[in-house]
């Protein structure tokens, strides 16, 4: 069967991104040593940390720096048809200062990712990083490079902000300009409703709270009404809170729409048409009870495969999705349902 991957993280040194900044940038890092913060306070609780041990570099480079290893990790060892790149480095989960050099950082990462992965393997397709604090700056960027034929879409890691605030909408209308979607990733600096909490499996669990705002926040700011060929694949957050998350804002709407006249449509509609969900982290379930999920949501079309490659929960094509599952709707997850919201996919080879 065919597999597209929508979630692969390369991995950049800040050192490798000098040579793609102009030199009044470049000293933000040589000269001040500049790091990206991270807010999570704790390490991942795996053996990896935050990679699969198996995927760091015997030098000492973490999971996702080495071309051959994840070709020989991941698309050998699963025959994958395309993986698209997520990356790691992204300003717009970052604190919003310094943000000309964020903006000027984000170009440099995208020219390097381009150079260093996209180009030098077929498999693998790119994503347009942006300063999302900088929305002028990210639209910029977007038009320069998103109509590369590799690049499959417009990416936003989280942090504090909600994305559907009126101040962000030029990145969207710069995305749906060019043709592309928008992938939003949850990052180390996404919090919860409380914060970060003691411990790192509260955080984790607790991961999609920031996917449901984020939708929450697009979905009564009106964005996919100004925007209504706007698609959006939310990244690393799984699928079991969708079900919910509609049937509560459906509710929510039907009692408070004088709020947002805006909006036109019920929110189960509006996710249905317009947004999409890498699989990643899946949880263990029986066929049934997946099936009963698809029924729930109402719709085959919304769930794209992902692994998370080099991640400590990477998951495998080979068991992440329950066995017993119709064919056709195996197929629709594994490569159908990308195929349909990527209009720069490849073609496939029919296997």
């Amino acid at each position: 069967m065919n597999i597209i991957d929508t979630d692969v993280h390369e991995r950049a040194e800040m050192h490798a991104l000098l040579p793609y900044l102009a030199p009044e940038w470049r000293k933000y890092i040589t000269d001040f040593g500049w790091q990206p913060e991270r807010l999570l306070p704790f390490a991942q609780f795996a053996t990896g940390g935050l990679d699969r041990q198996d995927a760091k570099l015997p030098d000492g480079r973490p999971g996702g720096s080495d071309l051959s290893l994840l070709r020989s990790q991941l698309l050998d060892e699963y025959d994958i048809d395309y993986a698209v790149l997520t990356g790691w480095l992204d300003a717009s989960a970052l604190h919003p200062g310094w943000s000309e050099f964020k903006t000027a950082l984000m170009s440099a990462y995208n020219d390097w990712q381009l150079e260093t992965w996209v180009e030098r393997e077929p498999r693998l397709l790119g994503s347009v990083h942006v300063n999302a604090h900088d929305p002028v700056g990210a639209a910029r960027e977007i038009d320069r490079i998103g109509s590369h034929p590799k690049m499959m879409q417009v990416v936003l890691y989280f942090g504090d902000k909600a994305f559907g605030d009126p101040y962000y909408h030029p990145i969207f209308e710069a995305a749906v300009r060019n043709n592309l979607p928008v992938g939003m990733h949850h990052s180390e600096n996404s919090p919860t409703a409380l914060g970060f909490h003691r411990y790192f499996i509260e955080w984790h669990t607790l991961v999609p709270q920031v996917f449901m705002s984020e939708m929450v926040s697009l979905i009564f700011n009106g964005v996919f009404d100004k925007y209504p060929e706007l698609k959006v694949i939310m990244i690393e957050g799984g699928t079991t809170y969708v079900p919910h998350l509609m049937s509560r804002a459906d509710q929510q709407y039907k009692e408070l729409r004088s709020e947002v006249p805006w909006v036109k449509r019920m929110p189960s509609d509006i996710i249905r048409e317009h947004f999409r969900f890498a699989t990643q982290p899946t949880e263990e379930m029986s066929a049934k009870q997946f099936l009963a999920m698809i029924d729930a949501v109402g719709s085959e079309d919304l769930f794209c495969f992902s692994t998370d490659y080099p991640h400590w929960d990477f998951d495998s094509p080979v068991e992440a999705l329950p066995a017993g599952l119709p064919e056709s709707l195996q197929r629709k997850i594994f490569y159908q349902n990308a195929q349909n919201l990527y209009p720069k996919m490849p073609a496939l080879k029919p296997r």
